[in-house]
Parts: structure tokens; C-alpha cells; sequence
């Protein structure tokens, strides 16, 4: 998904030159289910055809061993070049341009040609809400409306009481009106002032909820794969995920999915640094600086514990602040085959399984976690060294009661004994009661 933002930028540059084709070869088994594909291109607005590869015939007939790959096709259909990795805009529109070039004089490049047309979506309310979070002291919760490039602010019955955000795809710092935000997610609240994970663009906004004010604090809305931090606000970052105050408010943890870094700002020095993290897509524990994540999409705190749900290595991670160490609490650190060690299996740890985790939330010694490709939500018993399904049959769908069905569910936030789900794939918040464990939607109302 990181380098959507640059096939985005070269369809557009190359509109009548370039015809993008998306193979998709699944990691995940749930992965490889043509519907979820279709969700995917939704949810990130990808407008080129896309190959279901679920049996990797493409992969393996262009020897393709690592994602994502790019495989560069001239107008004669042959095979010019191939990338790997993240951040190769310069070199693939070099290559692009030069090919365009040569066969602009053989008189080969068809511009008349279109492939694909992007689907329609049926707005709603919510459009992929990505995360979630709850402020007790007021009773409030605070939506990412992620594909609808807006945070939405609630009361627990649903009544919407501010609209952040114009809704238009930017990057635009002012009033709740003009603001502007590309697919935010995490959302970190302290009294009347939100930090906001703001994706796509790759910055850190803060919301002053009195004043009704945006404004960019982190990031320079470029998306750069190496940097070492320093002042905030000309420190590049790369897809931050999910953001987490200290309690004292002091420091703001961003869960960095793009570089499977953790990082941390400094508030008051307007700084951001790498807390923990080598750059390496792995799972490998161990002190800070030597120890690897592979997209880390969520956060939660206890004590002197972060936990992170680290979601390419289906893991959870607790990072031991004081100690400088992590350890994973369920996963499969240290071993070659950790990105690939996945499933839906209850039990205890060193046997159970999760696929594809993207949030995790501590209440009462237990674990909360959204086990995202598995539809459930997991209870994590860190002590009991145990993970067991606590919602969700395993299946996707829409179903309230005791026997309810979400689909991908991506954050969770608690207002007393409800624990409240943004059900992404659903474009729903789900509310279950943690005593009886029966499940509502949320109905969401706009304000008059």
C-alpha cells in the first residue's frame, strides 16, 4: 500500500501513455478472496484493473520473489525492467519517460487506449473508518472517517457534534470548514486537543477542538524512507498509523507503518525521534534499537508497557519503556518464517495464532485486539499467556446480537463496560457490551 501514493502520481502524469495493471498475489489467505480485493481498491482508491493471483501463476512465471514488484512492459509487450521495494519513483519515471520516448518515434504508444474505470461507492455516513478513540471525562468518541478525509466527533449514542474537516483529499491546516486531511487514522485525545495520524499525507495534525483549529505539527507531507528525525515539523515520516499520548501528556507515540519503525514527539521541544525500530520488516525482539517491526498499525499503553499491534507479522509487541527492550506477546519473533506465520487458532501462546492484527487496547489486565483478517475480535490474557475469541465467528458480515459478524475491524475504543469497534469493511461503528458481549451498530446521526 506505500507505493499506491506513486503509481497514483505517475497514472496521472503518464494518463495517456501508461496503463497500470495491479497483480495481486496474496500474502494472507483472506488476501486472496476476490470481494476483499475489491474492498482494498476501494478503501484505497485505486482506479487501474487489478488481477486476482491468487495461485501465483503471474508471480512465479515473472520470477518475482518479494512484495511489493514492479514489472515495467514496453508497447511490443515485452519485459524491460523490473523494481522492488518501496520508493522508486525517480528511477521508474526515468525508465517511463525513455520508453514513451523511443517508441513515440516507432509511432507504438496507443493514447487512445483506456483500461478499467473506478467503481462507484454508495456514500454513506462513514466511509472506511479506520480507528476509534474514546474520551471518558466528557463522553466522547472521535471517528476517523478515513476515506472520507474527515474526523468526526460523537456522543455514545451516535449524535455527530463536529464535523473536522471539509472532506476534500489535502493537505490543508485551518478551521473544521477548510481543513483538509488524506485518509487520517490514529486519533490521540487529551482535554480539548487531538494528535491525528494523518496517513496518506504523512504529517501528525493536531485538532484544537475550542479554538476549531487544524494544524500541521509533524511531518512535511513528503513520504521518505530514510531520516533520523529531529524538528518536528521538518522531519519527513512515512505513513504513521496510529498515535498514543503519554499521560502526562508530554509524548506523543506514532506507530510509523511505513518505515515499521515506533517513533515518539516530543511535545514541548517540538521534536520526533525513533523510539524503537531498525527499519527492518521483521519481527525481532530485543533492545530498541536492534528490534524490527513489520507495519505497525496500533497502540496501547499500561504503565511503563506500549503495546503494538504489529499487523505484516499478525504479532502483538510490548515495548518495555524503562528497559528499552520488547518482547512479543503473541507471534513468532526471531525466526525466518515470523512474516509468515498466521491463522485463526485459540489456545495458548506459543501456539495461537492471529491474522493480520491492527489495533490493540489494554482494560483490566486482558488485551483487546482487532484480529482484522480473521473478522474477530481476540482477548489476550498476557499473564494467562492465552488469546481466545472474544467476538466475531470468523466470517464476514453484518450481524448484531450475541452471535455477531464484523468485517476487518481496525480500531477499538472503550467508554465504560462498552467496548465501541470502527468495522471498516462494514463502514459502521459496532458498540459490544463487555459483560454480555452482545453487539449493536451505532446509529449515526448528523448534526441539523
Amino acid at each position: 500500500m506505500h507505493i499506491f501514493p506513486d503509481l497514483k502520481k505517475l497514472e496521472r502524469k503518464y494518463s495517456k501513455e501508461l496503463t497500470v495493471v495491479g497483480v495481486h498475489s496474496a500474502k494472507f489467505p483472506h488476501e486472496g478472496v476476490t470481494e476483499n480485493i475489491r474492498k482494498a481498491a476501494q478503501r484505497y482508491e485505486l482506479e487501474h484493473p487489478i488481477v486476482n493471483d491468487n495461485k501465483m501463476a503471474i508471480w512465479e512465471r515473472y520470477q518475482v520473489n518479494s512484495w511489493p514488484t514492479l514489472i515495467l512492459i514496453d508497447p511490443d509487450g515485452k519485459f524491460i525492467g523490473r523494481v522492488s521495494g518501496e520508493g522508486h519513483f525517480d528511477v521508474l519515471e526515468a525508465y517511463i519517460a525513455h520508453t514513451i520516448k523511443v517508441f513515440d518515434e516507432k509511432k507504438k504508444v496507443d493514447r487512445a487506449k483506456v483500461v478499467g474505470k473506478p467503481e462507484k461507492i454508495k456514500p454513506e455516513i462513514l466511509h472506511f473508518p479506520a480507528k476509534i478513540t474514546a474520551q471518558s471525562a466528557t463522553q466522547r468518541l472521535f471517528i476517523a472517517d478515513t476515506n472520507g478525509h474527515r474526523i468526526l466527533v460523537a456522543t455514545p449514542d451516535g449524535q455527530i457534534t463536529d464535523v473536522i474537516g471539509s472532506g476534500k483529499l489535502g493537505l490543508k491546516d485551518g478551521s473544521f470548514a477548510e481543513a483538509q486531511f488524506h485518509m487520517p487514522h490514529g486519533i490521540a485525545e487529551r482535554g480539548d486537543i487531538l494528535y491525528v495520524a494523518d496517513c496518506e499525507n504523512h504529517v501528525i495534525r493536531k485538532i484544537d477542538l475550542k479554538a476549531k483549529k487544524v494544524e500541521t505539527v509533524a511531518g512535511t507531507g513528503k513520504q521518505v524512507w530514510t531520516r533520523q528525525g529531529g524538528p518536528a515539523k521538518t522531519s519527513p515520516l512515512n505513513s504513521p498509523w496510529d498515535v498514543l499520548l503519554s499521560p502526562d501528556g508530554n509524548t506523543l507515540y506514532i506507530a510509523m507503518a511505513g518505515d515499521h519503525r515506533i517513533w515518539s514527539m516530543d511535545i514541548a521541544a517540538d521534536t520526533v525521534q525513533i523510539l524503537a525500530g531498525n527499519g527492518r520488516e521483521a519481527i525481532i525482539d530485543g533492545p530498541f534499537a536492534n528490534s524490527s517491526y513489520a507495519q505497525a498499525s496500533g497502540l496501547a499503553l499500561h504503565n511503563d508497557i506500549l503495546y503494538v499491534a504489529d499487523s505484516e507479522g499478525s504479532a502483538i509487541r510490548a515495548l518495555d519503556l524503562k528497559k528499552k527492550v520488547v518482547e512479543t506477546v503473541i507471534g513468532y519473533p526471531n525466526i525466518k518464517a515470523s512474516l509468515f506465520t498466521f491463522g485463526d487458532v485459540d489456545g495458548k501462546i506459543g501456539t495461537a495464532l492471529l491474522q493480520h492484527a491492527l489495533a490493540v487496547l489494554y482494560h483490566e489486565g486482558k488485551l483487546y485486539v482487532a484480529d482484522t483478517y480473521n473478522h474477530k475480535i481476540k482477548l489476550i490474557d498476557p499473564v494467562a499467556k492465552t488469546s481466545t475469541t472474544f467476538l466475531g465467528d470468523g466470517k464476514p458480515g453484518l450481524v448484531d446480537g450475541k452471535a455477531p459478524q464484523f468485517y476487518e475491524p481496525g480500531g477499538l475504543a472503550l467508554l465504560g463496560d462498552k467496548l465501541y469497534i470502527a468495522d471498516t469493511n462494514n463502514h459502521r461503528i459496532r458498540v459490544a457490551d463487555l459483560k454480555t458481549k452482545e453487539v449493536k451498530t451505532l446509529e449515526l446521526k448528523m448534526p441539523k
